[in-house]
Order: structure tokens, then C-alpha cells, then sequence
């Protein structure tokens, strides 16, 4: 009876401790992510207001860093999401050699992520670990033979006698990383009151957007295009302006980013299609007409249809039509990418790779794919007079465009000077101030004579 007893209390025993286990796994489950096993959201919050309760009660200062992963949406959609699941995994790793003792990070969702770095000596040692973080995060990833760069934004937000809830800390910081990425992206930003200003503006631009397209309030500009052997106006490039009712003129500059973010890219860049077509069929027949496209609008599956449903309806030539692209647009150059490409030179149009030469892989692009045009990024002629190597890196990209029967055309010329080097260079084609300003299609002249009259 006794064995029996003893026994039972050894599966009772064991019961119990592998109900303690389970109960440990699924409370660790219920607190971290999954993919990464970091901490999730809520354990993260849980997290801050423990460090909020003790700066108030000790002065114990603290920051949050918010984070999330520049071009990561281009790895996924270029070499699936197995590959994106992978690549999280080892920037979760590389956080985690970021970190100090008393530091956690956590996977907020997506390729969001945060660190609560406590305690904080000063906000320069903030600064170090973003630093160090940008640096770790951006280094190159090799992944199933594809060499992957990445890189982060970040924002900082310190604890303060203003923060209540863990909730508005982390808004703060989301506000700085809002700013970082804003500036450029691959950098970080303290969180400053003034974003908080600036956002409600930026909310209110939005909503003034998504209106603007319905309202008419859009515009087409269009810049000469020069060709240099001739010095006659071989085309126009198509710049979209916005006409806001109280504001006046919005820069690209400004709203083009806005409407990448809200989705607002594709119609808009429809629209641009349709009224170049459709003004550039009332030009001279031997004038060709340049439109960009977004990164955003490249990847549309649309795209192809678009353009011939634009030729189509404006009854405009294919071959009076160039279609400017960036290299961001090719990054993780695939089949797809390939696909749509011939696909449009199929249609009939022209392609040409916009700001050439500012990108780390745009020589092996052209390899790629045979593009009719490259256009010279205007920094390189912007510094043509006074850094000799600026005219050595013009002129090589002349012949390299001569070599492989494609135009180049220098873009920002803007006097006498940059426009005899980038002639002496070789470049096939140039557009700038020099010839002329973006002017509305109803003032357009097409000879390069009356154009410098009317300027």
C-alpha cells in the first residue's frame, strides 16, 4: 500500500511539475513573438510601466527606441516572405548584441521593433547605441545565396515628467522615427514637441490630398530636353505640380512621399500618364514626352495596362513616350522586375534609368536590361566646374551610354560653362535651367531659340 502511495505521489508530483511547465511555456508564448522570441507589445509595455513607476518613484531616467527597417518591403516582395522571416530573425539576433544589462528589445510587429535602454546616464549615450544600431543593422545579410541590404531608422524618446503611460512614451518615439525617416532615413531623431505640430499638418495634407485629384487641382509642368548635336528641343519631361487652394504651390518634394505612404501613388501617377499622352499628341510629331515613375507605380501589376490604355486613348506614337525610372524601382532585380520591363518595350515606349550614377549597382542594371536612355544625376554636372573628378565621372558614363547605344542625357545644367563640359564629355542630350524652367503645356515653345526668348 505504501508503494502504491509513494507511487501515486511521484505521478502526482511529476504532474504537477509538467503542468508548471506547460503553464511557463504558454506564459512565455503569450508574451513573446514568435518568429524572433523577443518580447512582444504587451510584455513591452508591461516592461515600461515598471521604468515609469520607478522614475517617479527613484528618478531612475530611461529611453525608448523605436525602430523599424528601411526596404525591407522590397525583400519581401523580391524574394518572399520565407527569406523576410529569415532575415527578422538575424536582425533580431544583431539587436540583442546591441543591448546593454539592463536593456530589453522587443518585436512590436512587422519589422517594428523596440529597446527600453535603462538607465540612461545622459542622452549621448542614447545617441551611441542608436549609432551602433544603424551601423549593426545595415551591415549586409547573405541569405539563401542573396546578399541583402537593409538598413534602419530610429527614434528616441527619454522619460519625463510629462509621461503617464507607457503608451505615450512610445508615441513620442514613434513621432522621432517619423522624423528620422523623413530626413532621409538611416539616422535616428530625439522626439521633439514640434513633431506633434508637424504631424497634425502633415494629417491635414493628407486629407487635402486624397481630395486634391478629385478637384482639379493638379497640374502638369513640362522641362526641354536638349539635344546637343542639333542644340534643338528634342522633348519635354513632365513634372507634376500641385496648385493648393490656400497654400499656394506644393513642391513633389513634399507630397509625392505622402502619396507613396497613403496609397495615393498609383492613381496619381495614372492621371500623370493620361494628361502627358494626351498633351504630348498635340506637340510636333518628332517631340517625345518623359514621364517618371514611382517606385510604388512600377511594382503595380496595372502598370503594363496603363500605359497602352494611356497610348491607346490619346492616340499617342509608343515611340514618343520614355518612361524614367529609378534604380530603386530594380532593387532586387528578379524575373518580375525583368518581365514588366520587356513588357513595356514590347508596347513600344522607351525606358530610361533616372539619376544614374547615385545608386551602388546601377552598372550592372544596364547589364540587366537594354535601356534606351541614362540620365546623368545632376550633382555630377551641378560639381562639373569646380571637382575635375565630376567631369572624368560624366564623361565615363558618356562613353559607357555610347558603348552600349544609349542616349545620356545631363541633367541641372543650369549656365554656359556646365553645358560646354558636358558637350565636351559626350553626352548625347542635357536638360536644365540654362534651356528653360518648367512651364505649363499652354506656354511651351518648341525651338530652343524661342524658348531662351521667353525664359
Amino acid at each position: 500500500m505504501i508503494a502504491l502511495l509513494n507511487r501515486h505521489n511521484r505521478l502526482l508530483g511529476k504532474a504537477h511539475a509538467d503542468l508548471h511547465v506547460l503553464a511557463g511555456s504558454l506564459a512565455h508564448a503569450a508574451n513573446h513573438d514568435a518568429l524572433t522570441d523577443l518580447p512582444n507589445r504587451v510584455l513591452f509595455r508591461e516592461k515600461l510601466e515598471v521604468a515609469l513607476q520607478a522614475f517617479r518613484q527613484q528618478g531612475r531616467d530611461f529611453a525608448v527606441l523605436c525602430l523599424d527597417l528601411d526596404r525591407f518591403k522590397n525583400v519581401n516582395d523580391a524574394l518572399g516572405h520565407e527569406v523576410g522571416d529569415y532575415l527578422l530573425k538575424v536582425v533580431a539576433d544583431r539587436l540583442r548584441g546591441c543591448l546593454g544589462t539592463g536593456d530589453i528589445a522587443a518585436r512590436l510587429g512587422g519589422d517594428e521593433f523596440a529597446i527600453l535602454q535603462q538607465p540612461i546616464e545622459s542622452m549621448e549615450s542614447c545617441a551611441a547605441q542608436a549609432s551602433r544600431i544603424v551601423e549593426e543593422l545595415s551591415a549586409p545579410y547573405v541569405i539563401d545565396g542573396h546578399e541583402i541590404v537593409i538598413g534602419t531608422s530610429i527614434g528616441i524618446a527619454a522619460a519625463g515628467n510629462g509621461i503617464v503611460t507607457p503608451d505615450q512614451l512610445l508615441k513620442h518615439a514613434d513621432l522621432a522615427l517619423y522624423e528620422a525617416k523623413s530626413q532621409g532615413r538611416g539616422t535616428f531623431r530625439y522626439f521633439e514637441p514640434e513633431m506633434e505640430v508637424r504631424l497634425h499638418a502633415r494629417r491635414i495634407l493628407e486629407v487635402d490630398l486624397r481630395r486634391a485629384l478629385a478637384h482639379d487641382e493638379f497640374e502638369l509642368f513640362y522641362q526641354p530636353q536638349i539635344n546637343i548635336e542639333t542644340e534643338e528641343i528634342s522633348g519635354f519631361e513632365a513634372l507634376l505640380r500641385w496648385h493648393h487652394p490656400l497654400r499656394g504651390m506644393i513642391s513633389p518634394a513634399e507630397f509625392i512621399p505622402i502619396a507613396e505612404d497613403i496609397g495615393l501613388i498609383s492613381p496619381l501617377g495614372e492621371w500623370v500618364l493620361n494628361q502627358a499622352c494626351a498633351e504630348a499628341s498635340k506637340w510636333p510629331r518628332d517631340m517625345k514626352v518623359a514621364v517618371n515613375l514611382s517606385p510604388l507605380q512600377f511594382r503595380s501589376r496595372s502598370l503594363v495596362q496603363s500605359v497602352s490604355g494611356a497610348l491607346a486613348r490619346t492616340g499617342l506614337s509608343p515611340d514618343r513616350l520614355e518612361l524614367e525610372i529609378t534604380e530603386s524601382s530594380l532593387l532586387q532585380e528578379n524575373e518580375a522586375t525583368l518581365a514588366v520591363l520587356y513588357q513595356l518595350r514590347r508596347l513600344g515606349v522607351r525606358i530610361a534609368m533616372d539619376d544614374f550614377g547615385t545608386g551602388y549597382s546601377s552598372v550592372g542594371y544596364l547589364r540587366g536590361f537594354p535601356f534606351d536612355k541614362i540620365k546623368i544625376d545632376q550633382s555630377f554636372v551641378r560639381d562639373i566646374p569646380s571637382q575635375a573628378d565630376s567631369f572624368v565621372i560624366v564623361q565615363s558614363i558618356a562613353s559607357l551610354g555610347a558603348g552600349l547605344r544609349m542616349s545620356t542625357v545631363a541633367e541641372g545644367v543650369e549656365t554656359e560653362d556646365q553645358f560646354r563640359q558636358i558637350r565636351a564629355a559626350g553626352c548625347t542630350e542635357a536638360q536644365g535651367y540654362y534651356f528653360g524652367r518648367p512651364k505649363p503645356a499652354r506656354e511651351l515653345v518648341y525651338t530652343l531659340k524661342s524658348a531662351h526668348c521667353t525664359t
